[in-house]
């Protein structure tokens, strides 16, 4: 899901290692990595890459460039010649990626960050020059890159180590989930998810997905709701929130067979299942909106039903998905509009384009 503009932050991020300002070290660590035409297979050897977000890595691993989810990396691995980061937009987030980044360096290493300007790249420079102490700063592509060493006097260690844990899992909607800043509505029950919820029948039966389950609220409230689920699986791209869902739902483990799986939904999943249920992600995590991620959720659901299968869908009203439930679907029907969302109900079938139904 790389954008056809390219990745500015990813190109300015790369510019001083491009024209020498900077050194590429081997055994250099890369945070929230991202494959682009400024970073390819063969350009950094002992390059090591880390991302929670599953599209990205599937990126890095078809170009040839080893990578692990955060979930997998060492805790505390520390002493790295070079840490290299993309921070993400939410604020507590992106400090404790600073504080990590600083952590994992050696002392004197270089720690070098790119942001972009409409994503807050003074705050996040700012931010950094807190813990880090003075940085350096070049302007490209619209974007920020900065850049200090590692326990370099004017730095703040205390600040650094509080830090750590703005993004820590903590509980929310009253203690009945765990979750963690960065996540898809993190402190919250997302709105449209909570419609959703409110109209799921408690008929359905069988082998059930959530796709872009998130922290697990969706499938928490379709087990809670239908008692004849007999198993479910948790489609996520990002490995922190699929780590909060297997938090979040395992206590449903002695009555249902739980599976979750960090993945892009996008490439499709595998087929057999009875109902999906879905609160499919509409924008890029550069912030553009991206209907297509939710046509491309529609499509793998309806090559994962079987035929007979029901999803179930939330989505905002402008969204134009109604051709692609025609498309995928025997019969589909409006079940509610509400706060500027809709839920759909489609039902998987062979032969003829969806009929559609309104309440």
């Amino acid at each position: 899901m790389m954008s056809s503009h390219g990745d500015p932050a990813l190109d300015a991020l790369m510019l001083p290692f491009a024209d020498g300002t900077l050194a590429r070290e081997p055994g250099a660590l890369f945070l929230r990595a991202r494959k682009g035409a400024a970073l390819a297979a063969g350009d950094w050897p002992g390059l090591d890459c880390e991302t929670a977000f599953r599209p990205d890595a599937a990126a890095l691993e078809r170009a040839g460039i080893a990578v692990a989810s955060e979930s997998m990396a060492v805790d505390g691995e520390a002493g790295r010649p070079l840490v290299l980061l993309l921070p993400p937009r939410q604020r507590d987030e992106a400090r404790a990626l600073f504080a990590e980044a600083l952590s994992r360096a050696a002392p004197g290493a270089l720690v070098v960050a790119s942001v972009a300007n409409d994503a807050g790249a003074k705050s996040a420079e700012a931010d950094f020059a807190r813990i880090a102490g003075p940085v350096n700063t070049r302007s490209k592509h619209k974007c920020r890159v900065f850049w200090a060493r590692a326990g370099q006097p004017g730095g703040d260690p205390a600040l650094a180590a509080q830090w750590r844990g703005l993004d820590a899992p903590r509980p929310v909607a009253g203690g009945r989930f765990l979750s963690r800043p960065g996540v898809f509505a993190w402190d919250r029950i997302d709105l449209a998810s909570a419609l959703l919820a409110r109209h799921l029948p408690t008929d359905l039966r069988g082998r059930a997905a959530d796709l872009g389950a998130g922290y697990g609220y969706l499938a928490a409230e379709l087990l809670e709701r239908s008692p004849g689920i007999a198993a479910l699986d948790a489609f996520e791209a990002d490995a922190r929130a699929l780590a909060l869902a297997r938090h979040n739902l395992a206590g449903f483990a002695q009555r249902v067979a739980l599976g979750f799986h960090w993945h892009d939904v996008t490439a499709g999943i595998p087929g057999g299942y009875d109902v999906v249920v879905t609160n499919p992600p509409f924008h890029a995590p550069d912030g553009r909106e991206r209907p297509d991620i939710g046509r491309a959720f529609i499509a793998a659901a309806a090559q994962a039903l079987r035929p007979g299968g029901r999803l179930w869908l939330v989505a905002n009203r402008h969204l134009p998905y109604e051709q692609a439930l025609g498309a995928g679907f025997g019969e589909a029907r409006l079940v509610a509009q509400e706060s500027g969302f809709k839920v759909v109900e489609a039902i998987k079938a062979t032969g003829a384009p969806a009929a559609w139904a309104r309440r």
